[in-house]
């Protein structure tokens, strides 16, 4: 049966995928409070929700979710029927260069949040996770929610830890929490670092696509809206306790996506630039998505090549957006990761 939700708090709701279900969970609950909290670091961008901030059901709050006072206060004002926590520190690459902010966020805010939902009994907690906390498949076969975790990276170690928090907060203190974890999302509002975007954006200034290694790693991608409305199905109709994977079931190697969006865009394969790989790189990913089908009668609506050209063509239209943030602080850590970075080699020395 699905629960009443009256209000909801959305973490990390300027980032891309949050601020996506915050767009479209408004559409869907005309009548809910939607609570955005956001602590706006580098990814987070209020103006992704530009066109809902004349929303009388969206409010938004600038904070940590690593401060209890400032949550517990929050909390202690709406008394949430649901929380779903996107709020996280995302990239591999930026875990490998600075863990500790990822620890912070990823792990102490999560407990942060539990405590919150625990002490105000929330009805709902849902924690959206990924599928890198599984480690890496081989090239047969895909993960499902009886497979164990084996985290590679700084923050997909995070995650684990986050998951399995949310686990430990249902078993002992009977927080109604949630799990879904899902594969490689892409779509609007993406932040450029991410690897769809770097490639659209660097292609359209005619400069080198940065692709790891050989270029083999295997994703599976699912476009955002359809994640979306995976997290709605399981947060209204999933059963507390369980995990849930979404996958999109299009899975692509790293080379043939930048050749693909190369081409849509027309633009020469020359553009293509094989770099050093990064430590602990899984080589593939793909989500069985058989239980939250079967269960809850999702399945995506966009097939790959339907999403990837609205998403070229999104970051197309809307270069006003991406070129603030390419010209400012993201440009500086560009020039850090593909161009000044040393060797991937020394960082294990310490």
């Amino acid at each position: 049966m699905a629960v009443d939700l009256k209000s909801v708090l959305v973490t990390g709701g300027a980032g891309f995928i949050g601020n996506n279900f915050v767009r479209f969970f408004l559409k869907r609950h005309g009548d809910t409070e939607v609570i955005n909290l956001d602590k706006l670091t580098y990814a987070g961008n209020l103006e992704s929700l530009r066109d809902i901030e004349g929303n009388h059901h969206y409010h938004f709050y600038k904070g940590d979710i690593s401060d209890a006072a400032f949550v517990k206060r929050l909390f202690n004002e709406w008394h949430f029927d649901a929380v779903v926590n996107f709020a996280a520190e995302s990239h591999v690459d930026r875990s490998i260069l600075g863990p500790q902010v990822f620890i912070d966020t990823n792990v102490r805010g999560t407990m942060t949040l539990l405590e919150a939902a625990r002490e105000f009994e929330v009805g709902r907690f849902l924690q959206v996770s990924t599928d890198e906390v599984y480690g890496s498949l081989g090239s047969t076969g895909k993960f499902t929610e009886t497979n164990g975790l084996s985290p590679n990276s700084p923050y997909s170690a995070s995650k684990t830890s986050a998951d399995m928090l949310a686990r430990a907060w249902w078993k002992t203190f009977g927080v109604p929490a949630l799990i879904t974890r899902c594969s490689n999302n892409y779509g609007p509002y993406q932040f450029p670092e991410k690897f769809i975007p770097l490639m659209i954006i660097n292609a359209l200034q005619d400069k080198e696509l940065p692709v790891y290694g050989d270029g083999k790693n295997v994703r599976d991608w699912i476009f955002a809206d359809d994640h979306c409305e995976a997290i709605e199905a399981v947060l209204e109709n999933g059963r507390v306790g369980e995990v849930y994977n979404i996958g999109g079931g299009n899975e692509v190697e790293n080379i043939e996506l930048a050749k693909l969006i190369l081409a849509k865009l027309g633009k020469p394969e020359s553009l293509l630039k094989f770099v050093t790989d990064r430590p602990g790189h899984d080589r593939r990913y793909a989500m069985d998505s058989t239980k939250i089908e079967r269960e809850l009668g999702w399945r995506p609506n966009r097939s790959f090549e339907q999403g990837i050209e609205e998403t070229i063509r999104w970051y197309v239209e809307n270069q006003k957006w991406w070129h603030r943030i390419v010209s400012g602080e993201y440009q500086n850590y560009y020039k850090l990761q593909y161009e000044e970075r040393p060797s991937w080699s020394n960082l294990r020395k310490g």
